[in-house]
């Protein structure tokens, strides 16, 4: 695709910094902020309610939380609990939905919120006589049942000791929601336990800061990306091996180039089977802008299967599908990509989708709820810029016909081959 701005899911009024969608309930969680500079920008985290309407999706915003004088800049979703970096902390809010009735719903449907004028607003899109009948809210029904999220932070530990400007830039729960681990600008990885947010483990992983990390899904492997140019594969606290993806590359001088993400992904019918993706950017501008790179690895043994050229925009973000079918790339320059992870090949690509940089993606899930929202898409992303927006970018389902269909043909063109050449060469066969 040429360069064409995607129209806007959702705007923010403050910077967006990340984005999940929870699997169960299908909302779009959202957030960031102006942080503690008195800008009179806001910090806040929303939940989006996501519908699919005929080809279209469309957003309203359900409920937004404040978060005072704190940005959130990363997140991670464990069941009913965000875990979210703010500064050099990261906070833990449990979120809730709860059903009203009577006279709080009709307080709600008459317009007195920020999520009834939300609803309000969504209505007003329908045609004629329906959109304004949906716009009046159809009250009576709101009276009876009007769904309400409430927040509430029940814990919080410092994840960032760097004592300059602690900010806390990863985390993740892991596959199990046993544990929670954060990296951050001072190097450190830190593994709590969870829900008790008893420290497990600290140890020094980088110098410098902590780019990205993951953890592989029967929790054996942690791999964690710096910025001293290293990834690293840990046990525990105990370092099992370096990455080195430009190994078979002579052409790639040494500290060229350094990590920027880590991401395992499920194999496609292989379920014991996972893949480690990472993505690698050019150490220094260039005036001619050289290429990003992005690997995949076997996840049993970390031996590199793939290495391929992702353009020359400088890579933001990377985000990897609940079926490991896909790949989805964000770029300093606001482009979104969508890759197969088997090849490593482009499908899908909007240049200057934002106006600034992705910070976010977040494929829909593979649940229930995920599925009904995809709708006749084989792939549905969301990502988030500094510019406020989200946005949806979709891959239309891609024709395919089933085996005994190409076999059956195939069949026909031998025969009609042997056919013809009988006819030409009498006596051929």
């Amino acid at each position: 695709m040429g360069k064409w701005r995607m129209p806007d899911l959702y705007r923010a009024p403050f910077p967006l910094y990340t984005i999940k969608v929870d699997p169960k309930t299908g909302w779009v969680i959202t957030a960031g902020g102006g942080g503690a500079s008195k800008t009179g920008i806001k910090n806040a985290v929303h939940f989006l309610g996501l519908e699919l309407v005929g080809d279209q999706h469309c957003a309203t915003l359900v409920h937004s939380h404040d978060t005072d004088t704190r940005a959130t800049m990363n997140l991670a979703i464990g069941g009913d609990v965000i875990a979210a970096g703010q500064d050099g902390k990261c906070s833990l809010m449990r979120f809730r939905q709860r059903q009203t009735r009577g006279k709080a719903a009709a307080k709600d449907a008459g317009g007195g919120s920020e999520q009834g004028a939300a609803r309000r607003r969504a209505g007003k899109g329908g045609k004629g006589s329906e959109g304004a009948a949906a716009a009046r809210g159809n009250v009576s029904e709101m009276k009876d049942n009007t769904t309400q999220i409430s927040v509430d932070t029940f814990g919080e530990v410092q994840s960032d000791l760097n004592p300059q400007d602690p900010l806390q830039k990863c985390v993740r729960f892991s596959p199990d929601l046993s544990l929670l681990l954060t990296g951050g600008t001072d190097g450190h990885i830190r593994v709590w336990e969870y829900p008790s947010l008893k420290e497990k483990l600290n140890f020094k992983a980088h110098e410098g800061e902590i780019e990205d990390l993951d953890i592989s899904p029967n929790n054996k492997h942690l791999v964690t990306v710096g910025r001293d140019f290293a990834c690293s594969i840990w046990s525990g606290n105990q370092l099992a091996m370096s990455l080195c993806w430009h190994e078979k590359m002579p052409q790639i001088a040494a500290k060229s180039y350094r990590y920027m993400a880590c991401r395992f992904g499920k194999v496609e019918d292989q379920k014991d089977n996972m893949r480690l993706y990472t993505v690698q950017i050019p150490h220094k501008r260039d005036r001619k802008p050289p290429q990003c790179y992005l690997s995949k690895w076997d996840g049993q043994n970390f031996l590199p299967m793939l290495t391929n050229p992702c353009g020359t925009e400088v890579i933001s973000t990377l985000a990897v599908s609940d079926s490991g079918t896909f790949l989805g790339l964000g770029t300093v320059t606001g482009s979104v990509a969508i890759y197969i992870a088997f090849s490593l090949q482009k499908l899908y690509y909007v240049q200057e989708s934002h106006g600034i940089v992705v910070t976010d993606l977040a494929f829909l899930p593979d649940t229930p709820k995920g599925q009904s929202l995809k709708g006749n898409n084989e792939a549905a992303m969301l990502s988030v810029a500094v510019d406020c927006r989200c946005q949806m970018h979709t891959v239309r389902n891609r024709r395919s016909f089933p085996i005994w269909l190409v076999l059956f043909f195939c069949g026909l063109m031998v025969v009609g081959a042997v056919l013809l050449l009988q006819h030409l060469f009498p006596g051929f066969i």
